[in-house]
């Protein structure tokens, strides 16, 4: 299966897997929207990863994730900027997740 050219294409792609929650990453918890805090980011399961770089635009720097909850079960997508464009608060978090996958 070729990788995905987009994030939107990465997105749908994980979906069509099972990753069917929008995670967001708050002070280090997994949330999903409405439902609050799901588990610590430290304790997710990172099964898939895509990162996204543009030839020359450093706002093109774009990582999504395929995480799984052990706890729960929960599958899910977590996507965010990185780089110099990136969310200092999820910087950290990102990079450990980006450690921990393969």
């Amino acid at each position: 299966m070729p990788a995905p050219d987009t994030v939107t294409d990465a997105i749908e792609l994980l979906r069509a897997q099972g990753y069917d929650a929008d995670f967001e990453l708050v002070d280090g918890e997994l949330c999903i929207s409405g439902r609050g805090a799901l588990c610590s980011a430290s304790t997710a399961e990172v099964e898939r990863l895509y990162r996204f770089e543009g030839p020359s635009d450093p706002g093109d720097l774009m990582i999504v994730f395929g995480l799984h909850d052990p706890v729960s079960g929960v599958r899910g997508t977590l996507a965010s900027a990185y780089g110099p464009l990136g969310d200092p608060e999820l910087s950290d978090h990102l990079t450990d997740l980006s450690n921990r996958f393969g």
